[in-house]
């Protein structure tokens, strides 16, 4: 039982979020908040359709990334030199995407269709 509330406050929490995020996106990009300034963070496309997602930043430095299921356990983690990120293996759902650059950290939900 314990479990299904940690879910489901996962699950609401990211979805506030991507929804202010949302609203964010017709003045700027969404932006990680650090404490050694502000970096653009942009992740397109999502929902995902195509196997591919793109991940920019304003640095463009190596990124660690890690994707989670809703239930918390890892499913892939890689490095990305560049900006495309293939996740083509990934079965259709929703899914928590890590992303660390320099001593940066940011955390978004992906949806994969």
């Amino acid at each position: 039982m314990k479990n299904y509330f940690y879910i489901l406050f996962l699950i609401f929490g990211l979805g506030f979020g991507v929804t202010t995020s949302h609203a964010q996106t017709n003045s700027s990009k969404p932006l990680i908040s650090t404490s050694d300034g502000i970096i653009g963070l942009s992740i397109y496309p999502n929902p995902v359709s195509n196997g591919k997602i793109y991940i920019t930043t304003k640095e463009n430095l190596s990124k660690d990334i890690e994707i989670y299921d809703v239930l918390g356990k890892k499913i892939l983690s890689t490095s990305l030199f560049g900006k495309e990120l293939n996740i083509s293996k990934l079965v259709a759902g929703i899914y928590i995407l890590k992303i660390k650059e320099g001593g940066n950290s940011a955390t978004r939900k992906l949806v994969v269709r």
